[in-house]
């Protein structure tokens, strides 16, 4: 069923390090939720894999000294959304991905597979960019971290590099990023479950004390173009504005500006440009309704 070269098993971080130094053409796998799917259609049939399933040092959330959230690689998408860190400072991103796939998806499929992938649907993808996520890579000159939008270079290319035996050891969210921060995540599909996304729209809002004026908003997107990607001019029209529902119009109004959306027999360009408007519209309302303000 599944045409594999060579399974190398590492037993902890630098093992997988030495391992893709000693075998640079090997696919790292770890929950194997997309890898197995894509080796059983034969996109990957042949390929020597390196498990790094088994380094459960790369398992779990934690909150350090700063305040920086960081999220181990190999955490499952289950274990993010009942993780109390999260459900208390960035559940936005328990909500993301509780809608990926099937329970059993949840279950065995890990953050950094997710975003390894480097596919654009990615359920966690649009979120981490809203975020500003950093990735952390570990490779034998040590620890390499980039904000979330460098990683991403092309459509399924992300900068993971082989020649240092790079991994991904974890996601890093800044307390800057969600201090005092609510957002909401909608993914659009003609189904509600077991779906890969035609488009992901995230938002998160700081609101002023008097909750009249957003301080601080971010929007990202997932299928709206060939990586995900934040919507820089609608942030723009949001930042420092009160709450009105011109504004609401406006912010939502000025995505089409930055998203850049293909034709697919998923969804056409026409029609992900219309809902990417109405979720941006929808995802801001609800991300202030949460952070406690209201339309003006």
């Amino acid at each position: 069923m599944y045409d594999i070269k060579a399974l190398y098993e590492a037993a902890s971080v630098e093992d997988a390090i030495r391992l893709r130094l000693e075998h640079p053409e090997a696919q790292i796998i770890a929950g194997g939720s997309d890898v197995l799917v894509q080796m059983r259609e034969g996109k990957r049939a042949g390929k020597e894999l390196i498990s790094i399933y088994g380094i459960d040092a790369l398992r779990g959330v934690t909150m350090e000294p700063d305040g920086t959230i960081c999220i181990g690689s190999l955490t499952s998408f289950s274990h993010i959304t009942r993780d109390p860190i999260v459900q208390r400072y960035i559940n936005v991103l328990g909500e993301a991905v509780d809608q990926v796939g099937s329970p059993q998806i949840r279950n065995i499929g890990t953050i950094g597979g997710n975003t390894c992938n480097g596919v654009t649907s990615a359920d966690s993808a649009s979120t981490l960019h809203a975020l500003e996520a950093i990735v952390e890579l570990t490779g034998k000159n040590g620890v390499r971290r980039i904000p979330i939008h460098d990683f991403y270079l092309k459509a399924g290319v992300v900068d993971l590099r082989g020649e240092n035996g790079e991994i991904q050891t974890a996601i890093r969210i800044p307390k800057e990023s969600y201090e005092n921060t609510y957002g909401h995540y909608i993914k659009y599909g003609m189904r509600n479950a077991m779906e890969i996304a035609s488009l992901g729209c995230s938002v998160n809002v700081r609101l002023s004390p008097d909750k009249q004026t957003i301080e601080r908003c971010r929007i990202a997107y997932g299928v709206a173009g060939p990586v995900p990607m934040r919507a820089p001019s609608a942030e723009a029209i949001a930042n420092g504005s009160r709450i009105t529902e011109q504004m609401v119009t406006e912010f939502a109004l000025a995505v089409l500006e930055d998203i850049r959306p293909r034709d697919s027999w998923r969804a056409s360009k026409a029609f992900r440009q219309h809902i990417a408007v109405e979720m941006a519209q929808r995802a801001l309302i609800r991300s202030i309704e949460l952070a406690g303000g209201g339309i003006a």
